[in-house]
Formats: C-alpha cells, sequence, structure tokens
C-alpha cells in the first residue's frame, strides 16, 4: 500500500469535529505558543497554522473525492494515481495544490523536527512549516506574499510548536466536503480574528469591525452585483460579510468583484489570508500594501458600493491641497475624517452608494473648515443616511461612532421606488443593543433588520417589508428636509431631528415622582445617592471609586432636577473617566416629562444643558 493511500485512509478515519470544539481546541492550542512572542507574532503564527491545516484538510477531502471517482469508473490505481496529481483537478473545485512537504501528514510526522537525512541537517519543526508556507505560494500564485515565514525564529518555542501541530492533528474541517471546510474554517478564522482584536484593545480595531457593525452596513447597502470597494479594508471583514449576503439572500457569488487597499502589511497579508479561506478572489487587494492617500491603487476604478471603517482622527496623513479628490473642500492637516469621506465619494458611480462608520465629532465639528466641507456635502444632496450608533460597540475604546451613508443618485430608480432628493434620513439607534459583557455592547438579529428595514421603507426598496410604508418614529427615525438641516445649521446629529419618544402620560406629583425616583435609585445603587455629597469636578469623579463616582453623579443629577438612570449616570461617569473630546451625553429632565436636557463637559467640570 502506498504512502499516499494511507494518508488518505487517515483522513477518513479521523473524527468530525463540531465548530465549538474545533474553535475551543484551537483557541486553547493558540495559548500554548504566547511564551515570548509579540501580540502581532503571535497572531501571524496562530493564523498561518490555522491557514495551513485548513488547506491541507480541504486537499485530502479532493483527494478522496477523486480517489472515489476513479474506483466507480473501475480506473486503475495507475490511472487514479495520474488523477490524484493532477492540479487542474483540485483548482477547479477552488481547492489549493498541495506539494507532499506542505502536507499535515508530513508536518504531523514530524512534528518533533526532521531528522538529518544522509548529507543533510536536522531540520525543526518551524523549518519545515516554513518550507511548507514557500512551497504554498509558489505553487498557488494567489497566495504570494501572503503567508507568514517566521515559524522557525528564536522566538517561537519549537517544543509548544510541535504540541501544538500534535493538538491539530486531532481535528478536521471537512465533515462535509470541502466547500463546507471552507465555511467552518471561515468561520473558526473571524472567531481567531475577533478574539485577537480583544486582546488588542485599540489597536485590535485596526483590522477588525465588529460584525454587527458590518452587517449594518451589508444589509442596507445590499450589494448584490457590481464592484465592492473598502480603501482600509483590515482584515477583509466587508467582503466577507457581502459575499455571506449574496449566500442568504441566494444571489450569485460570482456577481461581486472585490476591491480594497490597506496600508499595514500584516494587516494586508491577513486580508489576502481570510479571503482565500472563504474562496474569494484577493487580486483585487493590490500586489502590495499601500497607503490611500499617497498612492491609489485603483485610480481609475468607479465603484458600485462602497463600505469602509477608516482608522478615526488621523493627524498625520499623506494631504495634497491640489489633490481632485477634495471636491468639497481641503480638508484639515491634522484631521483626516473628511479625507476618507472625501475619497470614498470620489470612487462612486453614477449610481453608486456607500457607508462609512466615523467619528461623531464628524456630524457637528467646525474646527479647520470641516463644517464648511460638511455644509457642501450636505447642500450637494450626496447624503443620504446617518446614523447614530450605540456607546461600546467597539471593545477597546469610548470613541462614540456613527455611520454616513452617502448616494450618488436618491431619484426614483433602480436603487428604491421613492424619490429622495433633498431629503436625509436620520436614525437615532444609541437605544438599541445589548451588553454581552461589562465593556462591550452588540447589536442583536434584531436591531439589526430594524434600522435596515427603516431605511428600506425610507428609500422604498423590493426588499422592505410588504404592506408597510415609511413613517419618521419620534425618539427613533426622521426623514429631514435640506431646509430642515439648514435650520440646524447643518449639524448631522439624529438626535436633533428624531426628538424623543412620546411619554406615556404621567399624572404623578411632580413631588412624589421625585421622592419615587430618589428611592429607585438609592435602591439600585445599593446606598443612599444623597449621602454621597454632589460634586461636578471631573477630575474628582474620576478619582474615586466606581461606587461612590455614581453616586456623587446621581445626586448632582437629582438635585438638577434629572430623572436619573443608571445608564445616565453611567454615561456621564464616562464625561469623567473615559473623555476623548466626546460630546454631550442626553439625559431627561424630571420636573418636564419629555424635556430633553444634556450633560457636557466643559474645563474640568459637568454642566448641564438644555436639549436641541
Amino acid at each position: 500500500m502506498t504512502n499516499s493511500v494511507k494518508d488518505e485512509q487517515n483522513v477518513e478515519s479521523a473524527s468530525a469535529t463540531t465548530l465549538k470544539e474545533l474553535k475551543d481546541t484551537l483557541w486553547k492550542a493558540a495559548d500554548k505558543l504566547r511564551g515570548s512572542m509579540d501580540a502581532s507574532q503571535y497572531k501571524d503564527i496562530v493564523l498561518g497554522l490555522v491557514f495551513l491545516k485548513y488547506v491541507t484538510d480541504a486537499f485530502d477531502a479532493r483527494r478522496a473525492e477523486l480517489r472515489a471517482e476513479g474506483e466507480e469508473r473501475g480506473d486503475s490505481e495507475e490511472y487514479i494515481q495520474e488523477d490524484l496529481e493532477d492540479i487542474d483537478a483540485y483548482r477547479e473545485k477552488n481547492v489549493f495544490w498541495v506539494d507532499r512537504i506542505a502536507r499535515w501528514t508530513f508536518l504531523r510526522d514530524n512534528s518533533k523536527g526532521k531528522t538529518a537525512d544522509a548529507g543533510q541537517e536536522y531540520q525543526s519543526i518551524g523549518k519545515l512549516i516554513d518550507n511548507a508556507m514557500k512551497q504554498l505560494m509558489l505553487d498557488n500564485e494567489s497566495l504570494l506574499g501572503t503567508l507568514p515565514t517566521n515559524f522557525a525564529s528564536d522566538s517561537v518555542d519549537q517544543r509548544r510548536l510541535g504540541e501544538l501541530i500534535d493538538l491539530f492533528s486531532t481535528t478536521r474541517f471537512t465533515a462535509e466536503g470541502p466547500e463546507r471546510a471552507r465555511d467552518l474554517l471561515g468561520e473558526v478564522y473571524e472567531y481567531f480574528l475577533e478574539k485577537f482584536a480583544r486582546a488588542e484593545g485599540k489597536r485590535g480595531g485596526e483590522f477588525y469591525t465588529p460584525r454587527p457593525v458590518v452587517r449594518t452596513l451589508v444589509e442596507i447597502l445590499e450589494p448584490t452585483q457590481g464592484r465592492v470597494y473598502d480603501p482600509c479594508c483590515g482584515s477583509g471583514g466587508m467582503f466577507v460579510q457581502a459575499e455571506k449576503f449574496l449566500e442568504t439572500t441566494e444571489k450569485d457569488r460570482t456577481a461581486l468583484a472585490i476591491y480594497g487597499q490597506e496600508l499595514n502589511e500584516r494587516t494586508w497579508r491577513m486580508a489576502k489570508m481570510n479571503l482565500a479561506i472563504h474562496a474569494i478572489s484577493s487580486a483585487g487587494l493590490g500586489e502590495r500594501w499601500a497607503d490611500t492617500f499617497a498612492r491609489d491603487i485603483h485610480p481609475d476604478k468607479k465603484m458600485d458600493y462602497v463600505m469602509a471603517n477608516p482608522p478615526f482622527n488621523i493627524k498625520d496623513w499623506s494631504r495634497n491641497e491640489e489633490d481632485s479628490r477634495w471636491k468639497y473642500g481641503v480638508p484639515p492637516k491634522r484631521n483626516a475624517n473628511f479625507a476618507w469621506m472625501q475619497h470614498i465619494i470620489s470612487k462612486l458611480t453614477s449610481q453608486g452608494e456607500a457607508g462609512v462608520v466615523m467619528a461623531n465629532g464628524t456630524m457637528t465639528s467646525n474646527s479647520s473648515g470641516e463644517g464648511d466641507i460638511r455644509q457642501a456635502m450636505v447642500e450637494d444632496d450626496i447624503v443620504s443616511c446617518v446614523i447614530a450608533l450605540p456607546a461600546q460597540l467597539f471593545r477597546g475604546t469610548q470613541i462614540p461612532v456613527c455611520v454616513w451613508f452617502f448616494a450618488k443618485d436618491k431619484k426614483a430608480g433602480s436603487k428604491g421606488t421613492i424619490d429622495r432628493t433633498n431629503q436625509v434620513l436620520f436614525i437615532d439607534a444609541r437605544e438599541l443593543g445589548h451588553m454581552i459583557d461589562r465593556t462591550e455592547r452588540t447589536f442583536s438579529d434584531e436591531d439589526i433588520q430594524k434600522i435596515a428595514d427603516t431605511f428600506r421603507l425610507w428609500r422604498g426598496r423590493t426588499s422592505a417589508p410588504k404592506d408597510e410604508a415609511y413613517e419618521d418614529i419620534a425618539g427613533f427615525c426622521k426623514s429631514a428636509s435640506l431646509d430642515d438641516i439648514r435650520d440646524a445649521d447643518f449639524a448631522m446629529t439624529p438626535g436633533r431631528y428624531v426628538g424623543f419618544a412620546e411619554a406615556e402620560e404621567d399624572d404623578e406629583p411632580i413631588d412624589e415622582k421625585i421622592a419615587r425616583l430618589t428611592g429607585e435609585l438609592t435602591a439600585a445603587l445599593d446606598d443612599a445617592a444623597l449621602r454621597t455629597p454632589p460634586t461636578t469636578d471631573c477630575a474628582e469623579l474620576a478619582a474615586m471609586a466606581e461606587p461612590r463616582r455614581r453616586r456623587a453623579i446621581a445626586a448632582w443629577l437629582v438635585s438638577e432636577g434629572v430623572e436619573v438612570t443608571r445608564r445616565g449616570v453611567g454615561d456621564v461617569g464616562k464625561l469623567c473617566t473615559h473623555w476623548h473630546g466626546q460630546g454631550p451625553v442626553a439625559v431627561r429632565s424630571a420636573r418636564q416629562v419629555g424635556q430633553r436636557l444634556e450633560v457636557a463637559r466643559i474645563g474640568g467640570k459637568l454642566a448641564l444643558l438644555s436639549g436641541h
């Protein structure tokens, strides 16, 4: 019996592994390698191994299919072996060719290193993996320059690396053939990206956008055919979700062409691997990483859809005042937010649409000419929708975010049956979502559906709920005219337009209500709110232990006649402990039901402001 036949039988005898087991096993394995490696190297090593395991499992599954087909035809072993070595038989199924030295069985059998053959030196398992990665890239052009080759470095514990290979050998991604293998590994790879992003905190946002945010963009834009572009694509999450949207809507997944650009080398490599795992062509990411502002690698291409989560508030960027992209005004030297938005708008076709995650400051800032740029964009009727997102969607940063949507054509047509010329839809989604732990919020499927359906109804999309029509909802959504926006001095904060949800009829005497609310707060905070003296000094509040800080803020709010809630106290507290220049937070009056108030940080002090 040949070695290849033995390998195929070993593959067939391996037990299928559930997705949960895969995730748990592989993440446990990853922890074995932390050691002396820095986070970025550790990430490269682990994701590279996951990719290599998938490639081999998919290859082995296809190899088993070819053998079964040959045996069913009654082919001789000689003919079967010829079919097994036919590279095109693998590529036609979107399976990478894997040379013998790159196959998992070879690495598994040499997990402690390869004993020196005659005239050759001993090779560590890290060296063997490096050789496997290089061979994979040589044999598969789409992987060139993508895979890590640092497994033999001095910082990688070779003994633990061998143990990890052994552990990986107990898992399989191919329980239902190479296509299912791709799906399973894609989920595992995304799971790992999310875990690494959480572990790296704020820096993790450079390559990972939370899936609920990406899904919100995709569900509103509904990319079905044409070119999809991301000028700062990170690990490629926007493209993966676009593909999943095609699958869920039963559209042709080949109808979308992917184009992207990424500045960071390591992140660009992650994106290439991520797309390869999902059988998405990565040719549109270019031959190498590059700065979108300094060198647009797609200068002559117009895009049907753009989805992006650019890095916020970049102070050091490649600014050229003569750049033709600055249609609405030259962006300031010390902030690239409006440079990103104008670059994205410049890439759209005559029917193109875009969704861009941005810092909240873009909705109101008037510094360094940003207000003039925002006004010019609105007056040009390029803005279709602005959504305020809840805090804490992004782990590791407290910067509140919003999403801008742009459309080159808002008239009735293929993009919607309702003419929305000179109108902008505002959605205040800050009350949606739920906490998954103390520091991170997420959207449910229902939350995403609510936002997407609101836009679809407003635009008159065929995907909108049947027998329903768009209506403004107080506290949630408002279709505003350009005149409305002019009256608001071109501030684009949804809260200015949607107002408050209608309060329930309340005939409770105000004095009794204040007493009741105070008592409820006392119980909720496990202490008497008014026992802690109120203060508005942010430095003083930040220095307090959390329970005492909450009580002090609550006492101040009560003294000002504000309806106190646990969330309101928490949001005000963040102005003291996690302040990054963000604007005021909304609270409600207890004396005048429905009155909008805001708490802002001014000169290091908390201040109560009248709402808009």
